[in-house]
């Protein structure tokens, strides 16, 4: 399928080949689009990002203020060294 581009600024105009596909070049390839049909037949194509299952716990609200919150105290906090023999009797007592 050869599609028809013109530039026009920084639009682009595009034939929808027989199969129904719209090529948007190499710049695009592999990522994801939310393909939205709004009124008066125009499509609209918004890039989107795509979190895993597994990690999508790290965006929810109060997971990402945790976070917030953590980042906040380490830039803070100054750093100090580590007594690691204190580290793991401490440990020790815990368990």
């Amino acid at each position: 399928m050869k599609s028809d581009l013109r530039e026009i600024g920084a639009s682009m105009l595009k034939m929808v080949g027989s199969s129904g596909q719209l090529s948007l070049g190499k710049k695009y390839a592999g990522k994801y689009f939310q393909v939205e049909h709004v009124e008066g037949g125009a499509v609209l194509l918004r890039p989107m990002k795509v979190v895993p299952d597994a990690e999508a716990w790290v965006h929810e609200p109060e997971m990402r203020a945790r976070l917030r919150r953590a980042d906040e105290w380490a830039k803070r906090t100054p750093r100090a060294a580590t007594d690691l023999a204190k580290l793991i009797k401490k440990a020790g007592k815990r368990a």
